[in-house]
């Protein structure tokens, strides 16, 4: 069975270590600050200047003023601070932040990401994701693994990209891939329940091998 929304930003989170900065991307990224593990210390920052951002708020807890990156409503936390997007951007070009995660629309067996922009499509902007994917330590992706039937995981992306060779992790709602940007291709680490080799073998172009134990 594949996994929920909820499910893959939960898994995203076990991503996150004590003491780390990470950045979420906009869309089902944004979920993973619901499962911030209380015994760790995480510091969650925003493009537009937050850095310390909470979980999503109750209808009771709404502060049009309070916004991430995605323009959604968030919370503060006592340790939160404010700053403006130069200073933002600073953190995240000068290497500041140890993990972002983001969406995508496709990724390739070599780690190659995009996320930006569909041909013949109207699009606000690329937004952060190439500062993020040049400026931070280590990028996760959350997506699904497959659009319209269409696998997302190729041998080659054929839309734009965002960066080349950029990806360490993958999560989707089947499975999770860990990518060796160094040339070991990618490896299929984890398997979502009741969800077969075989099924991810159908739904997916990339090439990659299996971790032992899960053949």
């Amino acid at each position: 069975m594949a996994w929920t929304h909820d499910q893959m930003a939960a898994r995203a989170a076990r991503e996150l270590q004590d003491g780390f900065y990470v950045n979420l991307g906009i869309g089902l990224p944004t979920l993973v600050a619901n499962f911030v593990s209380p015994d760790i210390e995480v510091w969650l920052q925003s493009e537009n200047g937050m850095l310390g951002i909470g979980p999503f708020p109750t209808e009771d807890e709404v502060d049009a003023d309070l916004i991430n990156a995605g323009k959604q409503t968030v919370t503060e936390l006592p340790s939160t601070s404010y700053f403006d997007s130069a200073q933002s951007f600073g953190m995240i070009r000068g290497g500041h932040i140890d993990l972002s995660i983001l969406g995508a629309m496709q990724v390739s067996e070599h780690g190659d990401l995009a996320n930006w922009m569909i041909p013949g499509r109207m699009v606000k902007g690329m937004g952060g994701a190439m500062d993020l994917v040049a400026g931070v330590k280590r990028v996760v992706v959350l997506m699904e693994h497959t659009a319209r039937g269409e696998p997302k995981l190729l041998h080659r992306c054929t839309l734009p990209l965002t960066g080349a060779g950029v990806v360490d992790t993958v999560i989707t709602d089947l499975a999770v891939f860990a990518i060796d940007k160094k040339g070991g291709g990618m490896e299929l680490i984890e398997l979502a329940p009741d969800v077969s080799l075989a099924d991810i073998k159908r739904q997916t172009e990339a090439a990659f091998r299996v971790r032992p134990g899960l053949e």
